[in-house]
């Protein structure tokens, strides 16, 4: 049994036990915890509109912790107390002085920070997870020495001219091989508009090149051999990944418009058995996959370690934007529908469609786990796995390439078949023949 009193605000409860003769008495002040609940809705709790930086969530991160940690370059504020970003924080910062050096007629460090205190609650709108245990102070600093880093990086990438001989990242390759992969990492990201407000402080005079242009030339061949082109205009940039998911989208030329439903399709060894013939696509990007008259056409990919990174990052990115759309994750989908077993990843390198760095094994499972939980409202190649599946319906090109492949194969095949010809139709005349006499 229990017994409740009400003093002034504050309730007392007694609470005995099942098995206890005593008396557990607990105080609960009912106005101060009140209070407290109302303080707490007071508090703003909607997603700034400009937020496009995001803490990956643990639902997609446990399907690779790597995937979205960066090996040696920390970017923003989410991983810069990692053991493993001090010793390249030393790289940021000779960066920084070598910008300065050339710069030092027209822009100072001091000008550069002033101006970036002027927009830093701008740029601390735009991260959606919790930064506020770093300080204004912190965070201008860490504005300045990041953003400078990598504009110094596309800038030295670009022209060689600008590297010194000491150059600790492009005499090392290992160290270009970290950043490709800490670059786009979702939580490893500073807005745009503090890179694109640098940048222009820092220009030379007389040169036009856009930062957009710079920094996609140093992902030129994140993607395969023959990157995504970089001629189009630029949209609204939030931070590199955008750039990069950008870059894929409209060098496609595919519009952002999916239809909502999902339909599978049949492995890519299955298709061809079917008929199917497979092409390798002649658009600069990876998402531009067409099917017509029988023929499965598809932009060539590279698949290495950093592949899986890129494309979960985007994934995540995806899924966490309430304004991004699922074209990279619909993308994801197509592949893992089209490779199975390590059959469907030969088929697809033989056919020059995948340039695999990885072992078959390894290849097939990271398109079947890439995009594990993400949650797909619009399917952007719905209306191609359609056409596809009519198509693998029909009965002709199936016998076609069955006969193809069983009798047509090999030479020897081809030369055992017109022997059997011959000797049929010379059977058959014979046996006229002999009627006939």
């Amino acid at each position: 049994m229990a017994r409740s009193e009400r003093d002034g605000g504050t309730r007392n409860v007694d609470i005995c036990g099942p098995s206890h003769g005593v008396h557990d008495q607990v105080t609960v002040d009912i106005d101060s915890l009140t209070s407290s609940v109302e303080s707490m809705m007071s508090q703003d709790l909607i997603m700034p509109d400009k937020a496009c930086i995001f803490k990956v969530p643990y639902i997609l991160r446990r399907h690779s912790e790597k995937a979205y940690n960066p090996n040696a370059f920390s970017i923003g504020p989410w991983h810069r107390h990692h053991p493993l970003m001090k010793s390249t924080e030393k790289v940021k910062l000779k960066y920084l002085k070598g910008l300065l050096c050339r710069r030092s007629a027209s822009i100072t460090l001091k000008e550069i920070i002033k101006y970036t205190r002027g927009i830093e609650k701008e740029a601390r709108s735009c991260y959606a997870g919790p930064i506020d245990d770093v300080g204004a102070e912190d965070f201008v600093r860490m504005l300045v020495i990041d953003g400078c880093f990598l504009i110094e990086l596309f800038r030295k990438k670009q022209d060689k001219h600008l590297r010194e001989d000491d150059d600790p990242i492009f005499n090392m390759s290992c160290m270009l091989q970290y950043l490709y992969h800490d670059l786009i990492l979702v939580e490893n990201q500073i807005p745009w508009l503090v890179l694109e407000h640098l940048f222009n402080m820092t220009a030379e005079p007389g040169n036009t090149t856009a930062l957009a242009h710079l920094a996609l030339q140093f992902f030129d061949n994140i993607f395969s051999f023959c990157p995504p082109s970089i001629d189009f205009s630029y949209q609204e940039k939030k931070h590199l990944l955008d750039l990069l998911r950008n870059w894929l989208v409209l060098s496609s030329g595919k519009e952002e418009n999916g239809d909502t439903g999902w339909e599978p399709i049949p492995t890519v060894t299955n298709l061809v058995d079917a008929g199917i013939k497979l092409k390798v696509g002649k658009s600069r990007s990876i998402l531009d996959i067409k099917f017509e008259n029988g023929i499965l056409e598809i932009p060539k990919l590279i698949v290495e370690e950093t592949t899986e990174v890129i494309i979960r990052n985007l994934i995540s990115y995806e899924q966490c934007s309430p304004k991004c759309t699922d074209i990279i994750t619909s993308y994801a989908v197509l592949l893992d529908n089209l490779i199975n077993t390590t059959k469907d990843m030969d088929t697809f390198t033989s056919s020059g469609i995948i340039d695999n760095w990885l072992n078959p094994d390894e290849a097939t499972q990271f398109f079947n786990k890439l995009y594990q939980d993400a949650y797909l409202k619009n399917y952007y190649y719905l209306k191609l796995c359609k056409d596809v599946n009519k198509y693998y319906r029909r009965r002709l090109p199936r016998w076609r390439a069955l006969l193809i492949s069983n009798y047509f194969g090999t030479p020897w095949a081809i030369v055992s078949l017109f022997a059997a010809a011959t000797l049929l139709i010379l059977t058959i005349v014979q046996a006229i023949f002999t009627i006939v006499k």
